[in-house]
């Protein structure tokens, strides 16, 4: 076995441990590691060396995160500089420009499924929003801003680094301007001839749900002369694609008076007049309320957050999900469809197929699985990372 020189960085790792690399699996959990041979910093690369001492990847050291490296790349002749940086970064955006035809709110880079583990990067109009979630990135920044700005022309960047997983790796929040001027409150896009506000500054996750964008094209596709209930609407994206695609009536339930407001004032600005209630309200409330009232929905959406967001919490999370999706089912017409999601990782499709299928038992009635629902292309999986999936959702037929 021949070990690199004590002071280059490397990570050694225990006998059976180097399996999951071996098939290209982008993480080495902390566990996995017998021995830290020199001195990395947090985000340095480093080596990925089998217990025989065989190089398995280059990869990112993060010092204090249970996953303690994440692969750049498995081929032992590549070097990671900012040259490799902008290479990857560029065919990342180069793979979305043909969905620009469809929408100019983008995900360019989907962190792991790019080869850029921990990155996202997000397009609205000329704006880029940023989030830096692993130490591997945080140490490129400069680098991949750069990268960005090349690659897509747009000169005004701003970060969103306020992610929970950022204090798992041992690195503060951040947020502010990374190039240019900070974007204006909302940023106008368009999506499938619907215009959106998004809140950059302010708003869940970057500022808009990119991943539902085929979704709400679907719920758009289904809802002519239809009564629509769409909960945990946050900004209403579902509400106004049905409304869009010709729902008749819509009642729009989210706990954000803010969110609430943002809704209004798109569905106003889109000139969309169907009759459409927004209720501030709890939506495990709101639904058992509605069923008091008599009320009953041709098509229902279900898009709450993330109920697990770790293993320990699925059987609390399926529970909900359970709950939810048995009080929308006695809701629902017969001939009514349901668009019921999950977005917590820790589920799996099989379990969420489950959970719902439990609800219709409970509740009573027949229904067909019409379909599987997932995120847009420019949200995909890298087929060695499974857990880059953690969208899925069900389309459901009442019978």
């Amino acid at each position: 076995m021949t070990l690199p020189a004590e002071d280059t960085p490397a990570l050694l790792l225990r006998r059976g441990k180097e399996r999951s690399l071996q098939r290209r699996h982008p993480w080495l959990y902390a566990s996995g590691v017998e021995r830290v041979l020199g001195r990395p910093e947090s985000g340095q690369t480093v080596r990925l060396l089998s217990s025989e001492g065989d190089f398995l990847a280059w990869a990112a050291f993060s010092p204090t995160s249970q996953i303690r490296a994440r692969a750049w790349s498995f081929r032992e002749t590549e070097r990671i500089d900012a040259g490799w940086i902008a290479e990857r970064v560029a065919q990342a955006v180069a793979r979305r420009a043909p969905l620009a035809a469809r929408s100019n709110a983008l995900r360019l880079v989907f962190g792991e499924a790019d080869l850029l583990p921990g990155l996202i990067v997000d397009r609205y109009a000329d704006q880029l929003v940023l989030q830096f979630t692993a130490a591997g990135v945080e140490r490129w920044r400069e680098a991949i801003v750069d990268a960005l700005v090349a690659a897509t022309g747009c000169r005004d960047v701003y970060e969103r680094s306020d992610a929970a997983s950022r204090e798992r790796e041992g690195l503060a929040p951040r947020e502010g301007v990374l190039r240019g001027q900070a974007p204006a409150a909302p940023v106008p896009v368009v999506e499938d001839g619907v215009r959106y506000g998004v809140d950059v500054l302010r708003g869940h996750k970057t500022g808009f749900y990119i991943d539902q964008r085929d979704n709400r094209a679907q719920v758009a596709a289904a809802a002519a002369g239809r009564s629509v209930l769409n909960c945990f609407c946050y900004t209403g994206g579902f509400t106004l694609a049905a409304l869009r695609g010709g729902a008749r009536e819509a009642v729009s339930i989210d706990s954000s008076a803010d969110a609430l407001a943002h809704a209004r004032a798109q569905q106003q600005a889109n000139g969309l007049t169907a009759p459409c209630e927004w209720r501030e309200a709890n939506v495990f409330d709101a639904l058992k309320q509605l069923q008091a009232e008599g009320r009953r929905f041709d098509l229902i959406v279900l898009d709450p957050p993330k109920f697990a967001p770790s293993v320990k919490h699925v059987e609390k999370a399926a529970r909900a999900y359970k709950e939810i999706n048995l009080k929308a089912l006695r809701l629902l017409t017969t001939g009514g469809l349901l668009f019921t999601f999950s977005c917590s990782g820790a589920i799996s499709v099989d379990m969420f197929q489950k959970v719902v299928a439990g609800a219709v038992f409970d509740a009573g009635v027949d229904a067909q699985m019409l379909g599987r629902l997932q995120a847009g292309e420019d949200h995909p999986m890298l087929m060695t990372h499974p857990e880059g999936e953690y969208l899925k959702g069900l389309k459901v037929l009442r019978l």
